[in-house]
Formats: structure tokens, C-alpha cells, sequence
């Protein structure tokens, strides 16, 4: 039976513990791991007390199902009450005590669960750009204003935040993303797949990375934060895809008959 990806290569790079392990990367960001229950309990104070919003995710989920951004409502008391934003589709702002929050978690944890912990970047109003592949090519480009985590304007209700944007598709020959293609396919690739030691042959035939702008460098070009990747369920995606991803499922038939 050929499939796009197998369960091993699923747990390596399809969940959310993929920004963890790549957290020393270039694409990477402060990220951090709860394993347990009592370790986020202990550990989410420490960090909300830095004073940045975080954003928390489970690690297997998708549609912002278990995404939450956090911070803590007064600095010098991170224990106490949080505000905390859903990445559910029509979810608003709220607070509450970190206690009911971080109860509120447990079920993150069931089964061996874990939580990724990621500072939350400010220009996530920007949008974010997915960068679909076939294996270790880049196929086409998706850009969408992800707005599930956008703080409502100041003053205004929370329920007044924006909601997002539709996804537009462009092919991979976008002239503003060719440095984000290059590095892609041609540095962060590479060390993704001795980090995790993953067979670039073993990569999947279809499957993207979606990355949110982080702050300018000194230059003032655009820098990249890895945000997830997708590699169980990635449809649609653009047209300019189907082709490569037709060749290489019959390049991959193809050695399998004549290796039989």
C-alpha cells in the first residue's frame, strides 16, 4: 500500500513538538516543552512572569483546536489571572486565574500528551505564508491573515477583533518569497532532517510549513518563524502543485515495481 507519510515520520515532524525539537534553528523562536500536568502548573508562572504573551498549543490537533494565547494580566503576580484567547475560530478574550486555566489543560496531557509553549510574535497581523512541497521541493505558495490570535483594537471589544482572511494560492515562482523558497529547500531542510533524523528520500510526497513573520533583521528584510507543519491532511493546495505531485507519486510507483 503507498501512502503520503508513515506514523513514524508523522510523530517526527507532523506534530507540534516539531518547533521544540527545531527551536535552535534559524526558523526557530523561545519554545518551550510541558510534559506533565504538575511541570505546567510549575513552569507557566516562571514564564509569563518574562512578560511576553505566549502562545500554547497541544501537540497533535488542528483547526486552532488547543491553541491558546496567554499572558498574564498583572506582570508581578503571574499566578493570579491571565487573559487567555482561544485560536478557535469565533472565540473572544477572556480572564480568568491561571489555576482554572492551566485546569482547564489537563486533557493535553492524556495518552502521553504534551504542551508546546511559543512566544507569541507581534506581527502575526501580517499574516502567515505556507509553503507547500513535494518532498523536498517547493511547490507553490499559500498567504492568509490568520487573525484566530489578533488583539481587538485598542478600546474596542474583544468580540470586535478581526476575523480571517481567506487563503490565496500562488505558484512557487513568487518573486517576494524567493528567499524564503531558497532557504527552505536549500538550508532549513537539510538540517530539519538531521535534527530529526529523517531520510530526505523518506520525506512526504505532499505536505507544507506554514512560518509567521518575525521581527526585520538589520537589513530590514523579513525574518521566519516556523509556526507548524502539516503532513497528515494537506489539501487543497495550489494548482501549480499538481503536477510535481503526480510525477513524483509515479516516480514512486514506478521504483517500487522495479525493485519487486
Amino acid at each position: 500500500m503507498f501512502v503520503s507519510s508513515l506514523p513514524d515520520l508523522i510523530l517526527k515532524m507532523g506534530t507540534k513538538e516539531v518547533l521544540y525539537r527545531t527551536r535552535s534553528m534559524s526558523w526557530g523562536t523561545d519554545t518551550r516543552v510541558y510534559t506533565t500536568l504538575e511541570q505546567f502548573r510549575r513552569e507557566l508562572p516562571q514564564c509569563l512572569a518574562e512578560g511576553k504573551p505566549r502562545v500554547l498549543k497541544q501537540n497533535r490537533g488542528n483547526g486552532g483546536i488547543g491553541v491558546w494565547k496567554i499572558e498574564a494580566v498583572d506582570r508581578q503576580a503571574p499566578a493570579a489571572r491571565v487573559r487567555v484567547r482561544h485560536a478557535l475560530r469565533g472565540s473572544q478574550e477572556s480572564e480568568e486565574s491561571l489555576e482554572e486555566f492551566v485546569a482547564s489543560c489537563a486533557q493535553y496531557f492524556q495518552d502521553g500528551g504534551r504542551i508546546i509553549d511559543q512566544v507569541y510574535q507581534p506581527r502575526l497581523t501580517d499574516g502567515i505564508v505556507r509553503c507547500y512541497q513535494v518532498r523536498d521541493r517547493l511547490a507553490g505558495f499559500g498567504e492568509q491573515l490568520v487573525n484566530a490570535l489578533y488583539p481587538a483594537a485598542p478600546g474596542a471589544a474583544p468580540a470586535d477583533a478581526p476575523q480571517p482572511g481567506p487563503r490565496l494560492y500562488y505558484p512557487p515562482t513568487r518573486p517576494d518569497f524567493q528567499k524564503l523558497k531558497d532557504r527552505l529547500e536549500w538550508e532549513w531542510l537539510p538540517e530539519m532532517c538531521r535534527v530529526l533524523s529523517i531520510d530526505p528520500a523518506e520525506l512526504p510526497v505532499i505536505w507544507d510549513a506554514d512560518f509567521m513573520y518575525g521581527p526585520k533583521d538589520a537589513s530590514g528584510e523579513d525574518t521566519y518563524v516556523l509556526c507548524e507543519i502539516n503532513i497528515s491532511s494537506v489539501y487543497p493546495f495550489p494548482d501549480e502543485a499538481l503536477i510535481p505531485l503526480a510525477e513524483e507519486t509515479l516516480r514512486l510507483l514506478r521504483a517500487r515495481r522495479l525493485s519487486r
